[in-house]
């Protein structure tokens, strides 16, 4: 299954909404340190509401220890940024994908930007800058997980 990875987030707000919506799909978040904001339970609560408790939350002390356990792992690494021209909607995904998601402030330094696997982004209209990272996250993650066929199962969706 894919995973989220963000990159020294820094909003909370932000961090709890993908904390809750990659709870709710079974999707493992690796977050890589150091944060702009504490990382606690009540930093990220109020966006996490209670799911935060069914949440998988890796911390990572910084970057180069992440990437030794993805490498470890043979994971790919992709990068969502507004520095590539390669769309989302293109890309064939596996199930053993990192989605790494940058600073709001300032997205990843740019060894970072040459140690991934590939470069990702989200068609926009002309002459806007970005959208929200959470809602990029839910938008790439998603297309992840349909190719991956990698959504949980329920109940209503078990057929």
């Amino acid at each position: 299954m894919p995973h989220l990875a963000l990159y020294q987030p820094d909003i909370p707000q932000n961090t709890g909404t993908m904390v809750r919506m990659a709870a709710c799909l079974g999707v493992d978040v690796h977050l890589i340190e150091p944060a702009g904001f504490p990382i606690s339970n009540s930093a990220l609560k109020r966006a996490g509401m209670d799911y935060l408790e069914r949440a998988r939350l890796i911390r990572h002390l910084n970057f180069d220890t992440f990437d030794n356990w993805r490498q470890s792992e043979n994971r790919r690494l992709l990068l969502l940024t507004t520095k590539s021209s390669d769309s989302y909607t293109n890309f064939i995904f596996k199930d053993s994908d990192i989605l790494l998601l940058g600073r709001e402030s300032s997205g990843v330094p740019e060894t970072v930007h040459e140690g991934v696997d590939a470069r990702l982004t989200i068609p926009m209209a002309e002459g806007l800058r970005s959208i929200n990272v959470a809602i990029s996250a839910g938008m790439v993650l998603g297309e992840a997980l349909r190719q991956t066929d990698a959504f949980p199962v329920t109940a209503a969706n078990a057929k």
